[in-house]
């Protein structure tokens, strides 16, 4: 009896200990450590807007971006910084280029200082690596090579390079040019009347991708695309909300679209696998990889349909971003756009247009005050110093595109307007010797691979779209910038088709 005492009294006694060791955690990061890193960062300087317990400034954030972009736009202005990013415009403007702010419990420094972008986006030494995707935004792009890290990214982004390189780009633009051609042939029927191009050209990027990365058609890929969007939907929904308790109906959709979205990836994995043909695509590198017998170059079937997630998704969205808000751009500056066809007309079957020609200088313009994706992020995993700063372990870095190309300190005071001459003489000589100021695809080791994809697909359409059109802005237009994942209209890109 009494060793039976002395054996309850010792489980009570390490079940005390376990709960104060959890209770000590908990308050220290819940209270001590924000504490500290904002005391830290405050002693060197950076400021910020006061932390909520436990919510951070998430609920700020939530709100501004609801009264910003909850309705139109007055008119069509390019000024979209403070509607599509409006704690960051007003937080600049009130604690400097630099601000802590908290995504719950997490510290987040942005960084809007051009100097400090490019330390971080050259990341030497990997002290600035890629965050951990979670929750929706692992759904959605799974550990692909825009997210992996290590040998694993190195390995992916070789195999990805080896594909998208100049020479595979040319290989590519005749199934660009079909495509494009079928969808002017469609186009037929709505001549010198409005059409709404932003869906025409979400089909449009996802039949080019389909067919070039892939070896399959638009409708062979079309759930696919159509359940990322629904899965983009919800990750845009809840990038500010901290789900501290419970599942929620949003998590449960989910993983339910994940599911949806491997089944029919493993679908046209399949097929492919019993077809006699030999191709030389995206996929079928991917397929060469699962089987390669070196291990260390392997690839698995989960990083197969991630790698096939993160191109689905990536090279249809910023292609219909891009050419939608060119179109847009197009249709109220007549004058860039008889520039744009002349140019087009005189150098009909030129395969290698220069750096500088007028049809890249619109595209430039139009990247820079549209970027497709307004914030990338970064995280510091031990203690570094970033410029004259010392940053702490597990702080996050949110850099945002958008705020670089919508600085008049960088731009000059005509920042929020088009004008494609800016980039006559390049990059460099546009952003005033600092061109990490134009990041529309990233920077540094990170640069999105489908780059030179995205431009020469926009090219190509927009070239064959001028020869037969001038394209004329719909008085039923309604400018409504929004960021779901990327900025888009919300309400699309209505213009009339006059035929030439």
């Amino acid at each position: 009896m009494t060793i039976l005492v002395g054996i309850t009294i010792l489980l009570s006694s390490c079940l005390l200990v376990y709960v104060l060791l959890n209770i000590v955690q908990l308050i220290k990061r819940v209270w001590l450590n924000p504490i500290r890193v904002q005391y830290l960062l405050s002693s060197q300087g950076i400021k910020g807007p006061p932390r909520r317990f436990l919510h951070g400034n998430t609920k700020e954030i939530i709100d501004m971006r609801r009264e910003t972009m909850g309705q139109a736009m007055d008119e069509i202005s390019h000024d979209i910084y403070h509607r599509i990013l409006p704690h960051v415009h007003s937080w600049v403007e009130q604690y400097g280029a630099n601000f802590l702010n908290w995504y719950g419990l997490q510290a987040q420094l942005v960084v809007t200082e051009a100097a400090l972008v490019k330390e971080i986006l050259n990341n030497k030494n990997d002290n600035y690596p890629k965050i951990d995707l979670e929750g929706y935004a692992k759904k959605l792009l799974g550990d692909g090579v825009s997210s992996s890290k290590g040998q694993k990214w190195a390995n992916m982004r070789k195999l990805a390079s080896n594909v998208f390189h100049s020479e595979s780009l040319k290989n590519m633009i005749p199934a660009m040019i079909t495509s494009v051609e079928t969808m002017l042939e469609k186009w037929k029927k709505h001549e010198n009347k409005e059409i709404e191009v932003f869906e025409e050209f979400r089909m449009l990027a996802s039949e080019i991708i389909s067919k070039t990365a892939f070896g399959s058609s638009y409708l062979e890929g079309r759930n696919i695309f159509d359940t990322l969007m629904k899965l983009a939907l919800l990750v845009s929904r809840n990038a500010h909300k901290i789900n501290l308790f419970s599942t929620d109906r949003d998590e449960l959709e989910s993983e339910k679209l994940e599911k949806r979205i491997r089944d029919s990836i493993i679908q046209i994995i399949t097929k492919r696998e019993h077809e006699e043909i030999s191709r030389t695509d995206f996929l079928a590198k991917l397929l060469e990889a699962n089987k390669d017998k070196n291990k260390s170059s392997r690839i698995s079937m989960e990083d197969i349909v991630d790698e096939c997630k993160t191109f689905y998704f990536a090279g249809h969205e910023t292609a219909t971003s891009l050419l939608s808000w060119t179109v847009l751009l197009l249709a109220i500056n007549q004058e860039w756009q008889d520039k744009a066809r002349k140019e087009v007309t005189e150098s009909f079957g030129q395969t290698n247009p220069t750096s500088d020609d007028i049809m890249n200088m619109i595209i430039e313009e139009s990247l820079r005050l549209y970027p497709p994706v307004p914030v990338i992020k970064r995280k510091v995993e031990k203690q570094v110093k970033l410029g004259n700063l010392i940053l702490p372990p597990e702080t996050l870095l949110y850099i945002s595109p958008l705020a670089l190309h919508h600085d008049p300190n960088i731009w000059g005071d005509d920042v929020h307007l088009f004008k494609p001459e800016r980039f006559a003489e390049g990059i460099v000589k546009a952003t005033n010797n600092n061109p990490v100021a134009f990041l529309p695809f990233g920077f540094g080791p990170r640069t999105c691979l489908g780059l030179n994809f995205a431009i020469v697909e926009a090219k190509i359409a927009l070239s064959m779209i001028l020869q037969r059109y001038r394209l004329i802005l719909s008085p039923t237009y309604i400018h409504s910038p929004v960021q779901l994942f990327m900025i888009r209209p919300q309400h699309g890109v209505q213009v009339i088709l006059q035929k030439i």
